[in-house]
Formats: C-alpha cells, structure tokens, sequence
C-alpha cells in the first residue's frame, strides 16, 4: 500500500478507527476511501512550536550535556497545542540512555490531569548520535498521541551544532514529520 498522493509530508498508517483528537489534534483521512473503522487511517501531522518553547528544549539539553535531557511539553487535552515547558530529571544520569524519575513522572501525570493537559511533546536529547529514537527510544514510546522530539548536541551532520526533529512512534513505526516554528 502507498501512501495518500495528495499529501506531501509524512503519514504514519494506524488501525482501529481511532480519532484525530486521541492523536493530539491531528487531521485523519482513510485511504482509497476505506472506512476508519478497521481500516487503514493515517495521521497526518507536523509539529508546531512556538519559538521559546524550541529556544527552552534546546537549551535544556546543552544544559544537561554530556548526559541526556529529557521532559515533557504539555498542552489542552485533545487540542495538539504545545504550551507547557517541562524539564525533567534524567533519572539514568546518562550520555546513552535516558530514564523519567517514576515518582516524578506520576506527580507530572497527576498535575496534567488537575489541568486537563496531556503531554504534546516528549523530548530527549542525543549526545553522541543523530537525532533519530534508538531501539530503546521505540520500545518505550507509549504516547501514541505525543510528538516525540529528539535533539542531537552532536555535530553528526556537519549543520551546526544541534539537530532538533519530530517522530510519531505508535506501535513501534518510527514516522518522522516536519517541524514548523513559529
């Protein structure tokens, strides 16, 4: 199966019929006019970000270099709105391998429920490789509905110091999107 030619960017291919809101806002289309009720649906998305919140991720992982950073930008459930900055503790203290701090992770899910938030993005940083999610990156995605956001503050390109991009990861499919700051 191809993907949609009307849609120039990325789509990642989901089954069950879910909605676009369970999927942070995201438009939905079927292909080749299957119902989305157990047929194929993409998802197609791209991350929007504000300028400051890109500036405060970036800069959180230079902070925490030579280990990984890693947090959590929140926003209105169901609306695919990053608003909410959230630096997190590498429980790992790591430069290969990051870890959310369980105790905070639950006192951050708490908090984002009193608010009616879910997480947009989830971020972390690469120090040595590109910014692509590792194995370990996939098998711990389970935000189905959540950007996942890498940044290398390794020049692994030769573009300059930092690379920052966006994946969707559902049920181990690694999609990357575009990224607009605005």
């Amino acid at each position: 199966m191809g993907r949609p030619r009307s849609y120039r960017g990325r789509a990642t291919r989901l089954y069950g019929g879910r909605s676009a809101r369970s999927y942070g806002g995201c438009s939905t289309r079927s292909y080749r006019g299957r119902s989305a009720r157990g047929g194929p649906v993409y998802i197609l998305c791209m991350l929007t970000i504000t300028q400051a919140l890109h500036d405060q991720i970036v800069a959180h992982a230079r902070a925490d270099h030579p280990d990984e950073a890693c947090g959590v930008v929140a926003g209105p459930e169901g609306s695919g709105r990053a608003e909410r900055f959230i630096p997190m503790l590498n429980a790992a203290r790591s430069p290969t391998f990051y870890e959310f701090d369980s105790a905070d992770l639950l006192k951050l899910y708490r908090e984002m429920d009193d608010r009616d938030e879910e997480p947009v993005i989830i971020y972390h940083s690469h120090t040595a490789t590109e910014a692509y999610p590792s194995r370990t990156d996939i098998t711990y995605a389970n935000e189905p509905g959540a950007h996942y956001v890498l940044v290398s503050t390794a020049d692994t390109d030769g573009e300059g110091p930092f690379q920052f991009r966006s994946y969707r990861i559902v049920d181990g499919e690694v999609t990357e999107e575009p990224v607009e700051i605005v």
